[in-house]
């Protein structure tokens, strides 16, 4: 899987040492309020940038390594709803979620042969794709520092891939279609600093290399936006999500590699109750 190569070029990404620094603001600023509110709920945009690349394996052996955006014509490019929210259900302890749907679909004449699973499209078939993706994310927080609204905490929680394929030639013949759900552990720090009554800061950074059941690979996950608020209810905030998973898996019914990263802005409304 090379997953060490993985991790050390992901860790010297430059772009994360904002969010670090982030966190560790959140856990030594000052308050603004003695405490926030229970819960929190994000309605926006995600205007997303993806680079994917995946093997599907067949009986037979190894499936083509495959670039969905160059090779089967899938947008690179996509905006989508996305819902985010959390609830402090105690002092010191709250839990996140995310929720959006990253599907795609394309026709593309192919420029060379491909195999997928245990079909293979020869050179100049017009083969149509469909990707179905949904993300879904969980996580606790335990807020070890906190200071009214401002906090830093220690994270842990699941990264949930809902993913479908299904290929077909001209007039739908050579079908190849598979699920998989991948349920990815993931361990990190989340944050939130309050530098004005109404102005914040938020982030998080979740990864892990792992090895889990017919899984393995690497992952992170890295979150960082700013927020205003209008008043103590509703908040206007952009934000930058980027997610990148190196997964390969294996079992008695599938299995094969993906390669997938997704980057992009986030515009969103924030109600807090």
């Amino acid at each position: 899987m090379g997953t060490s190569a993985f991790w050390t070029a992901r860790c010297r990404s430059a772009w994360t040492l904002p969010v670090v620094a982030l966190l560790l603001a959140a856990g030594t600023a000052s308050a603004q309020s003695d405490d926030d509110s229970a819960f929190s709920i994000s309605l926006g945009a995600f205007f997303t940038d993806r680079d994917s690349d995946t093997r599907i394996d067949g009986d037979g052996g190894l499936g083509s390594d495959i670039d969905l955006e160059n090779d089967l014509g899938f947008d690179k490019s996509d905006t989508v709803f996305r819902l985010d929210g959390s609830w402090r259900f105690a002092q010191n302890h709250r839990i996140d979620f995310s929720a959006f749907d990253l599907s795609r679909d394309a026709v593309k004449t192919i420029e060379r042969e491909i195999t997928i699973g245990d079909t293979t499209y020869e050179i100049d078939t017009s083969v149509e794709g469909n990707l179905d993706l949904n993300i879904y994310k969980l996580a606790y927080t335990w807020m070890f520092k906190r200071t009214g609204r401002n906090f830093l905490g220690a994270s842990a929680g699941l990264y949930v891939a809902d993913i479908g394929t299904q290929f077909r030639g001209p007039f739908g013949v050579n079908p190849e279609s598979n699920d998989i759900t991948a349920p990815l552990p993931v361990f990190g720090l989340r944050g939130a600093w309050y530098f004005t009554e109404r102005w914040s800061v938020r982030g998080s950074a979740e990864l892990f290399v792992f090895e889990y059941d017919a899984f393995d690979g690497a992952l992170y996950d890295v979150f960082a936006g700013i927020d205003y608020g209008f008043n103590d209810l509703v908040s206007l905030g952009l934000g930058f999500n980027a997610v990148q998973f190196d997964l390969g898996f294996s079992d008695d019914r599938l299995s094969g590699d993906l390669d997938w990263g997704y980057a992009g802005a986030m515009l969103y409304l924030k109600f807090d109750f």
